[in-house]
């Protein structure tokens, strides 16, 4: 038989190893078009304040320390942690299935022939007669140490685009631990700015129902000096058990969130540390940079980026399976018989196979695995373009809602003013005339009652926004 040389082997190994890039597919990201990603921005400045860490977004001494302490014991944090050691060890793995493998077997074998076998031999083979004679049973020991290696070439590129594959999974899992820290960031300090919502309702509540109780003395004295009736007292009264009456809300909102609060601090439901809300407002503009800068901040879009990646690069290795594999298996060792001391220079055996397989009938399982791995991929680009679309919704949101917030205030402040003004016209009147309603009163400061609270609503909706919109741009992970 005439031998294959060299050359042409190598010319084998280049046209397979070409015939390998036309297999699969370098990846590119998908196109997207983020233009007008803002609704009514036209922003060109690529100023961010995704770009801030925490600290400096938030700068609430108390709220920091509360941040902090979620993103160290939060639970969903440490479970996405978790996510990223697994998704290592499979990457580390993926890159030693370039290697061959290789392991060791040692074995020891003590055969003992049996003494009816002996008693068989001696009768069929000893015709002397001579019954007498003492049969000795030999023991035989054997030692033998066996080594196996075997290693698949990765002519098609079916390992390489494996490794690609975990190494992108490898990525989405640390994406998603910085879109847990960042939704971590906001929910902190959205449940941190409604809890001073909640203080500063309480105490306005209070505040009013206070004055009430000293209109309700004032209405008494009033009544025995014929001013008003006694219906205006009653009047009073239930003005002020109104008042008395939301307090439980309250408190139990300040403890609701109390407890959520805990939750995401991953400690025992428990009262939280606080300041006043008039001390967060945040002055200066909201920069919300350009629409393109969502690819490298937003985690959840990164995230998505790098499942559609997976899914490409698992594509290829559904590819590479109509094609043949080219593998190598070695074995070899040393065996010896009766005792250790002679191992190495006893019996040496081993042989080296090379083995091709080409796969022809699969029923079906190599075209099912493709298809089933495009439209994966199908699925992780839409899923992709849909995530890039919602946090361009959600910046949006965020910015009209603190935009609408701001307005509000403005007419929150002119119409406090005004209603303050009522609420002491109408006491005025009803304390120095005697055709004045009493309902006037009541009506006026149920009102400016429910515009104070609806002012501090307002202001949570500011705070709420900024927070919103400091999340929906990415920020929160650095």
């Amino acid at each position: 038989m005439k031998k294959i040389g060299r050359g042409p082997c190598f010319a084998l190994l280049l046209m397979a190893m070409l015939a390998s890039c036309r297999v699969t597919k370098p990846y590119r990201q998908p196109e997207t078009a983020v233009e007008g990603l803002y609704r009514g921005v036209k922003a060109a400045d690529t100023t961010n304040i995704a770009h801030l860490s925490w600290r400096e977004m938030f700068t609430d001494t108390v709220l920091q320390g509360l941040i902090s302490k979620g993103i160290n014991n939060n639970l969903d944090l440490k479970i996405a942690v978790t996510r990223i050691q697994s998704a290592e060890a499979n990457l580390r793995q993926s890159k030693l299935a370039l290697w061959p493998s290789l392991s060791v077997s040692p074995s020891f074998t003590l055969s003992k022939t049996s003494s009816a076998q002996l008693r068989s031999f001696n009768i069929q083979g000893d015709d002397s007669g001579g019954g007498g004679a003492t049969t000795v049973i030999p023991t035989v020991k054997q030692y033998a140490l066996t080594a196996s290696t075997s290693w698949e070439a990765d002519v098609w590129g079916k390992l390489r685009s494996t490794k690609r594959a975990y190494l992108a999974y490898f990525l989405q899992s640390e994406a998603y631990k910085r879109s847990v820290q960042t939704q971590l960031v906001a929910d902190i300090a959205t449940n941190y700015f409604a809890l001073l919502a909640y203080d500063q309702q309480l105490r306005i509540t209070q505040e009013t129902i206070e004055i009430r109780r000293s209109d309700v003395q004032t209405m008494k004295e009033l009544k025995q000096a014929a001013r008003v009736t006694g219906a205006d007292v009653v009047q009073s009264e239930s003005n002020l058990y109104a008042a008395e009456v939301s307090l439980p809300d309250i408190r139990q909102n300040i403890r609701e969130t109390e407890n959520a609060l805990s939750v995401l601090l991953a400690i025992p439901p428990d009262s939280i540390p606080r300041t006043r809300l008039d001390e967060q407002l945040r002055d200066g503009s909201l920069q919300t940079g350009i629409p393109a800068q969502l690819l490298a901040n937003r985690p959840d879009v990164q995230q998505a980026e790098y499942s559609f990646r997976n899914a490409f690069e698992l594509t290829n290795v559904a590819r590479t399976y109509f094609y043949p594999s080219l593998s190598i298996t070695g074995t070899g060792g040393f065996a010896t018989a009766n005792t250790l001391s002679n191992f190495f220079t006893g019996t040496f055996y081993g042989n080296l196979v090379a083995g091709l397989t080409q796969p022809i009938f699969s029923q079906g399982e190599i075209k099912r695995r493709l298809r089933t791995a495009e439209a994966t991929q199908a699925e992780a680009y839409f899923t992709y373009q849909s995530t890039l679309l919602t946090a361009g919704q959600e910046v949006s949101n965020a910015l009209y809602s603190h935009q609408m917030a701001v307005e509000k205030s403005m007419k929150r402040q002119q119409q406090l003013e005004a209603l303050a003004k009522a609420v002491s016209y109408t006491k005025e009147f009803v304390r120095y005339t005697s055709n004045t309603n009493f309902t006037d009163v009541l009506t006026s400061e149920q009102n400016l009652l429910a515009a104070q609270l609806n002012g501090v609503d307002d202001t949570l909706q500011r705070l709420r926004s900024i927070v919103q919109l400091y999340r929906a741009l990415g920020g929160g992970w650095r």
